[in-house]
């Protein structure tokens, strides 16, 4: 299969979107099909090293109010050239910018099927930035993108439902796979730990994620602080980068920050803590959830997405009804005064992750579009003919 994926977020940005399509891209190649990868230049971020799939780097700009990260502008004259001279089977608009919106259009123009998929809320960010007003119209969008595809995929049956609800078409659930050879317990260092001034004893609280208002950061450290009045030793280590990273420095100088990390050394630090505390309500799906239980952590989540699918409250983590602000405070105490079930939760979640195989979300992923894929003409007059042969 020629398989071409457009996105407006792929490495060298950090984020889960990123990390979970370079890992579907690099799957689908692995299993011999030719991927093309059409995405916004990320300007001095961008690293030149040899990989395994083509990429095309067309125009973007800053996305207002969400500093480091682009969005690709137009390219409709760029994409009709492209597809006719090297037609894709399968093409896949991963983001619903004015990049995905010009794919959709050249693909149904040109009758090459498109997929996509839904990957962030970005319509219930606005309530963070001062834009209430534009989470109904922006959802309509949405929906009106989403419809001009095959299919959609959404990460979690939380999100698929809602997507049903609100009158997307084709939706069908993918979720996503954790390398646990890459996260793993095996990664901890003593030595990165002491440099945060915590010995082996000492419980470290790890978050990893974007340090912004939709993530519910305040929470995160309300809990924390309540859970330190119990136990002075405790530390928390905040990966990651956003806009309100330096005024939370100013203001906790306490805390660790060690901005964005990513393969090995992220993986480092996951393991290298002992509690993972995660706040968001705005998850599509949560990959840094799963990636903290691959590393063996003890996980804190609200109960939707990926920890309402793979969190068993009190057996290998902790979930709480969502915006239960006090529930999820009671939630990381209960966790010290647990303390001697750690090693046997912790040792749960990483089972848990083991079983959550890139290969499996694949497959998956394989069948729907194949079952989503049009007959072509040749098909279904070759299956006119046996139905009649077959009368």
């Amino acid at each position: 299969m020629n398989y071409a994926l457009v996105t407006e977020t792929f490495p060298p940005e950090i984020n889960g979107v990123a990390r979970t399509l370079e890992r579907l891209v690099r799957g689908l190649v692995e299993r011999g099909h030719t991927a093309s990868v059409i995405r916004p230049s990320q300007g001095r971020n961008e690293i030149k090293e040899p990989k395994s799939y083509t990429e095309i780097i067309v125009r973007g700009a800053p996305i207002p109010m969400y500093s480091g990260l682009r969005f690709g502008l137009p390219a409709y004259s760029k994409l009709k050239y492209l597809w006719t001279q090297s037609r894709p089977d399968a093409i896949h608009v991963a983001t619903e910018g004015p990049l995905g919106v010009t794919a959709i259009l050249v693909a149904r123009r040109l009758g090459i099927p498109v997929y996509s998929s839904f990957h962030t809320n970005f319509h219930s960010y606005g309530v963070h930035y001062g834009l209430s007003l534009l989470m109904r119209p922006t959802f309509a969008y949405l929906r009106w993108v989403h419809n001009r595809t095959l299919a959609t995929f959404a990460p979690s049956d939380d999100v698929c439902a809602s997507l049903r609800k609100a009158g997307f078409d084709n939706v069908y659930r993918m979720e996503r796979g954790v390398d646990t050879v890459l996260f793993s317990p095996d990664k901890r260092d003593a030595e990165l730990r002491q440099s945060w001034g915590a010995g082996e004893s000492d419980p470290v609280v790890v978050y990893v994620g974007r340090i912004a208002g939709e993530k519910n950061i305040p929470l995160l450290i309300n809990t924390f602080m309540a859970m330190r009045e119990r136990e002075p030793r405790m530390k928390l280590v905040l990966v990651g980068d956003g806009p309100e990273r330096e005024r939370l420095k100013r203001e906790h100088s306490e805390f660790i920050f060690v901005g964005s990390k990513v393969g090995e050394e992220l993986a480092r630090y996951y393991a290298s803590g002992d509690l993972f505390l995660f706040p968001s309500l705005t998850e599509t799906f949560g990959n840094v959830v799963t990636e903290a239980m691959g590393s063996g952590l003890l996980v804190l989540a609200y109960d939707y997405a990926a920890a309402q699918r793979f969190i068993c409250n009190g057996v290998n983590g902790y979930t709480v009804p969502t915006k239960h602000i006090g529930a999820f405070i009671r939630s990381g105490l209960d966790m010290l005064e647990n303390r001697e079930k750690w090693v046997q939760m912790r040792s749960a979640a990483r089972e848990t992750a083991m079983s959550l195989s890139w290969d499996t979300v694949i497959d998956g992923y394989l069948k729907i579009m194949e079952s989503k894929r049009p007959l072509s003409k040749s098909s279904s007059q070759n299956s006119v003919i046996r139905s009649q042969n077959n009368e």
